[in-house]
Formats: structure tokens, C-alpha cells, sequence
């Protein structure tokens, strides 16, 4: 219950913005921006996203909402990972307490997980009439005022996130004690342990900024860097109940390509890290 009531306030203010988007934001500019399906779509997303400095699971309905008005899978995609990933404030503070070196990795791999990983899903998934055909409400709310086509998109995109989304953070709230070990000194520096907080990471949400401390407290219970970097990069950039969250707004096998994509960016960062 502590779990889900450090995160659920994002999950409500990413429903709020989402709804929002689909009635103030001109539905053709988005089309023009990133409605495109080419690499230019992916990088405006990218761009788009850095003012936002929202975690995942805040960044999901915004997402979602944007898939509604019809903008691309790499754009929406690009939006979403770079909220959490590239999120400027969160950086200026991972170098004033990890170290700038872990701050530039950050940013560095960062930038190339989102612009990679949102360019692949868009050319390996094909969009499919499931995903295009929320958009056909754009045209009844047309009619009525500010405040009644809000009510509506805001009433269609909680139902459609927040009930999984609840279930999900509690469920995985419950786990945790399981799958993030506390013993000192069990995390070493081996490629066991950067599989696993690669994986381990893709699973929680977190609120902004959290995997800060997250990390700084396993690095001093005795986690070596190579795990540490693996879960830096993974713990904000997807999580399972934002996943879940985005299942009717895109494609599942782009979802779990998404998913996949990040653990095995979070498995080489750190396998670098033991190279090096």
C-alpha cells in the first residue's frame, strides 16, 4: 500500500494531461509534427519530451492520449521513454550525487535507447485498424464545449488505464520484497546480476527521479557499478503497470518489443561496465 501511494499521483496527473492533449492541442499540427512515420517524427517526440520531465507511468496516458489524436508509434514511443530517461532536472541531479560520469552515460545511452528503440518498433510493427480506431472520436467531439469533450476524453482514457493500472502497482508492490534482494553485498559485479536488474527494473514505477536514491542505497549496500548502470537505465524508462497501461494505444508486440528492447539496452550498458 506504501508502494502505490508514492506513485498513483502520476498515473492521475499523466490522465489529466492526456485528456487534455486530445482537446487543446490542434489534432492537425500533431499530424504534421508527429504524425509521421518517418525519423523525423521519432526525433520531434524526442525533443517534445524533455520539458516534460515526467515519470513512465505519468508520461503513459499522455502517450495514449497522443495515439488517439493519430500521431506516429515512434513519435508517441519517443515521447514516452524520453520523459523519464531524459528528464533534465533528473540528470543535473544524478551528476551532483552518482557522479557526472554516471550522469553522462545516462544521457548518452539515454538518447540513443530512445531514438533506436522507438525507430525499430515503428519499422518492425505494422499499425494495425485496433490501434487507428480510437481516433474516429475525434469527430463527435468536435461538437459541444471545452468542458464536455474534456469530460469525455478524460472519462474514456481513465477507464481505459487506471483499473490495470491499480491492480498491477499493488500487485507488483507486494512482490518487491522478492524480486529486489537486501542482503549487503549480494549484488556483485557480474553479468548475473546485470541480466537481472535489467530485468528487474522494466517491472517497477517509479516516481521521478527515484531511481536516484534506489541505486545510491544498493551501491552502498555493496552492488557493484555494472548492475547499478543496468538498473539506472531500465528502472525509469519502462514499467509494467505503464505497459499495461498503453495496451490499447499501440500494438502488443510493439509493447513487448519495447520492453524487451530496454532490458537488453539496460544487459550492455552494464555488460560495458565490465569491460571496461
Amino acid at each position: 500500500m506504501i508502494y502505490f501511494l508514492a506513485v498513483w499521483k502520476a498515473a492521475v496527473l499523466g490522465v489529466i494531461l492526456g485528456s487534455l492533449i486530445q482537446v487543446l492541442i490542434p489534432r492537425d499540427w500533431l499530424l504534421r509534427t508527429l504524425g509521421q512515420s518517418r525519423f523525423r517524427g521519432t526525433l520531434l517526440g524526442t525533443l517534445f519530451s524533455l520539458p516534460g520531465m515526467m515519470c513512465t507511468c505519468c508520461a503513459a496516458p499522455v502517450a495514449a492520449g497522443m495515439r488517439r489524436q493519430q500521431v506516429s508509434m515512434g513519435g508517441a514511443l519517443a515521447f514516452w521513454m524520453g520523459n523519464p530517461l531524459l528528464n533534465p532536472a533528473t540528470l543535473v541531479f544524478m551528476g551532483f550525487v552518482l557522479g557526472w560520469d554516471f550522469a553522462a552515460i545516462r544521457l548518452v545511452a539515454g538518447l540513443v535507447m530512445v531514438l533506436l528503440i522507438a525507430t525499430l518498433v515503428q519499422k518492425w510493427v505494422r499499425e494495425t485498424p485496433q490501434t487507428q480506431a480510437p481516433v474516429e472520436i475525434d469527430i463527435p467531439e468536435a461538437q459541444g464545449g471545452f468542458f464536455s469533450r474534456w469530460g469525455r476524453a478524460l472519462w474514456t482514457l481513465f477507464w481505459s488505464t487506471i483499473p490495470v493500472y491499480i491492480l498491477a502497482v499493488l500487485v507488483l508492490g507486494a512482490a518487491r520484497v522478492w524480486l529486489f534482494p537486501h542482503a549487503d553485498g549480494a549484488v556483485d559485479n557480474s553479468l548475473m546480476w546485470v541480466v537481472a536488474m535489467a530485468v528487474a527494473g522494466c517491472l517497477f514505477v517509479i516516481p521521478t527521479a527515484a531511481e536516484i536514491p534506489i541505486v545510491q542505497t544498493m551501491m552502498l549496500a555493496g552492488m557493484g557499478t555494472a548492475p547499478a548502470l543496468a538498473l539506472l537505465m531500465t528502472l525509469p524508462a519502462v514499467s509494467l503497470p505503464s505497459l499495461i497501461m498503453l495496451r490499447k494505444a499501440f500494438p502488443t508486440k510493439a509493447l513487448w518489443l519495447t520492453g524487451a528492447m530496454v532490458a537488453v539496452s539496460g544487459v550492455i550498458v552494464g555488460g560495458l561496465a565490465l569491460l571496461v
